[in-house]
């Protein structure tokens, strides 16, 4: 599925359908799906999860949008702004400050939480992941895969990876392999009507 376009319309009718809202057909696995998709086209995606939102939400779907490069800066906001970082960076060396920035994004006493907030603050019946590319090396994204799946249970979750799936590992920016990740269905695989 290499135009967006199509591939966004496949995702819109697998998404509104009931045995995906329904969290059916699963194995007993939990509702994690992933939709890869090239990098070098991230602008032209972010307008179409967008679209996809307003629409979803148009027929009485609504989705919460899980967008980490967002929750990162709120997070770091709150711990002292963005120009404390801005010094902390230019004062250290880059492994200090990627320890510091890691640190302050710990997984699971801040990170998480603050996800978890957000979930239950929602009423969503889809939850979107996004803003992985923004926030690699700092936040890998089976970290929070991994994570994501002890408090995202009450709707399906799509994550948005910019790189490649094959069922069995993610291979960001179609460059760096993450660790396996064997948890999530691929959302191209997904049979719709």
């Amino acid at each position: 599925m290499k135009d967006i376009a199509s591939q966004f319309e496949h995702i819109y009718k697998a998404v509104s359908s009931e045995s995906f809202l329904k969290k059916e057909a699963l194995g007993g696995e939990i509702p994690f799906f992933i939709a890869a998709y090239d990098a070098e086209r991230e602008n032209e995606v972010s307008q179409s999860i967008k679209r996809l939102m307003n629409k979803l939400d148009t027929m009485g779907i609504p989705v919460l949008e899980i967008n980490l490069y967002d929750i990162v800066c709120d997070i770091l906001e709150s711990k002292g702004g963005m120009e404390r970082m801005f010094r902390v960076e230019k004062a250290r060396s880059k492994d200090k400050f990627h320890r510091a920035l890691q640190s302050s994004l710990n997984m699971h006493e801040v990170l998480m939480p603050k996800i978890q907030q957000l979930i239950t603050e929602a009423n969503a019946k889809v939850y979107f992941l996004t803003g992985i590319g923004l926030v690699f090396p700092y936040i890998r994204s089976h970290n929070v895969l991994n994570n994501l799946q002890n408090i995202a249970k009450e709707a399906p979750t799509l994550a948005f990876f910019p790189g490649e799936y094959d069922g069995f590992a993610l291979n960001l920016f179609g460059l760096f392999k993450d660790d396996n990740y064997y948890r999530a269905f691929d959302i191209k695989k997904i049979e719709t009507k």
